[in-house]
């Protein structure tokens, strides 16, 4: 059996190294702020329900393409086409552009860093966010 004084010194040499550790890691956790941190959150919350909307969009397109392909409904996937760029296509050109994203991306982030201290790491939390989430 270990005695009380070798445990103490055992507890001791791992806090130091706990300490080590995290004065290492200092210059990095000085770095985040709360909007870097709501970022990462809010892009793996993101990525989530996105993956499920996807799963539910992709879904419902087999239903009624299988559908179609049974002869139960016509579609006029043409028209839905257009009518889904109009809705989407924020600059007016008719198509699905980068920058139409960009547009997007600006409205959300205006949205989600409304009134928050330290707003400025929030896009990088979310960019790094939706990479590694």
């Amino acid at each position: 059996e270990k005695s009380n004084t070798a445990e103490i010194s055992e507890v001791a040499m791992k806090n130091k190294d706990d300490d080590m550790t995290l004065e290492k890691a200092k210059p990095i956790l000085a770095k985040l702020s709360f909007g870097s941190i709501v970022g990462y959150c809010s892009a793996a919350a993101a990525k989530t329900v996105g993956k499920a909307a996807a799963v539910l969009a992709g879904l419902s397109f087999i239903v009624v393409q299988s559908a179609v392909y049974s002869g139960y409904v016509e579609v006029d996937w043409e028209k839905i086409q257009g009518d889904a760029i109009k809705k989407i296509d924020t600059d007016g050109d008719g198509q699905i552009t980068v920058d139409d994203a960009k547009n997007y991306w600006g409205k959300v982030k205006q949205i989600l860093t409304n009134k928050i201290p330290s707003a400025g790491g929030f896009s990088i939390g979310f960019m790094y966010g939706l990479q590694y989430a």
